[in-house]
């Protein structure tokens, strides 16, 4: 038997299994990807919002990263919820210890209730520590207008913020997702790398079950970056794995209930190579 392609997260938890590692480790399966989890934060959600959020001491984050990297190298790496700076410099740390292994950045800053799940000085230090080792970093129209200091309204400080991250910041890629733009119509993705700038839209459908829908798409690029795929091919299929998840949603919960981690393997199949 063929050994597994491996992808690891390193992010917060959701106990109702929508958002955070558990979503995450749900996506690398749905890829036929082996997922392991290192975890930040201990989040107490729900659909209906966030009620507690217990960070962990940055030494419990060492020593599960001590435990993973002593055993097995994962062949790509995905952080999502980073609450401290000393969390961001030990995961650096690993960063520049194996540089060949593709990192996905998740800048999660607010939960889809709108709750704020990082302070200011987390903010900047996530820009400075931990994006400028991405090979793909995944904002919202918000989180990229908080890293970029950009009122993005249109096409046009979109590319202006796809270069600042490229450019200034030294990601390798970025992808500024178009799930909060005003088109009623479409979702339209922009992928900026230092080939070139590609555009990935799929139909908006209309409902309020998005939960975890920025876990899941960062995944799922982890998922084939661990696969060998490139940038572009990445980006490609999970853009079309959460158009999926959104428009098949299992209606859990009694607010913004979560997506169909799922729906891809159902509807394309889990291999479609």
């Amino acid at each position: 038997m063929n050994k597994p392609n491996i992808a690891l997260t390193i992010a917060g938890t959701d106990p109702t299994g929508g958002a955070g590692v558990m979503a995450d480790l749900k996506s690398f399966h749905a890829c036929g990807v082996y997922g392991m989890a290192a975890v930040t934060s201990i989040v107490s959600q729900n659909t209906k919002g966030v009620q507690h959020i217990h960070n962990l001491d940055s030494q419990w984050l060492s020593e599960q990263l001590t435990s993973v990297f002593d055993d097995e190298l994962p062949q790509a790496i995905k952080t999502g919820m980073i609450a401290s700076k000393e969390m961001m410099q030990l995961i650096q740390d690993y960063l520049m210890k194996y540089p060949e292994i593709p990192y996905v950045i998740d800048p999660v800053m607010l939960a889809k209730s709108g709750d704020s799940l990082m302070d200011d000085d987390a903010k900047a230090d996530l820009q400075n520590i931990l994006l400028p080792y991405a090979t793909v970093a995944t904002p919202n129209l918000p989180e990229a207008e908080e890293i970029t200091g950009l009122t993005i309204n249109n096409e046009s400080t979109i590319y202006q913020a796809g270069n600042i991250f490229i450019n200034e910041i030294g990601s390798k890629g970025v992808v500024i997702k178009g799930g909060h733009a005003e088109d009623l119509e479409t979702a339209k993705d922009y992928l900026f790398t230092e080939d070139g700038v590609y555009t990935f839209e799929e139909p908006r459908y209309d409902t309020q079950h998005t939960h975890g829908t920025g876990c899941t798409f960062s995944a799922v690029i982890t998922a084939e970056l661990a696969k060998g795929r490139t940038i572009y091919e990445a980006v490609k299929k999970a853009k079309t794995f959460i158009s999926l998840s959104i428009k098949y949603t299992p209606e859990i919960g009694q607010g913004r209930g979560p997506v169909n981690h799922f729906a891809y393997m159902k509807k394309v199949g889990l291999d479609d190579e």
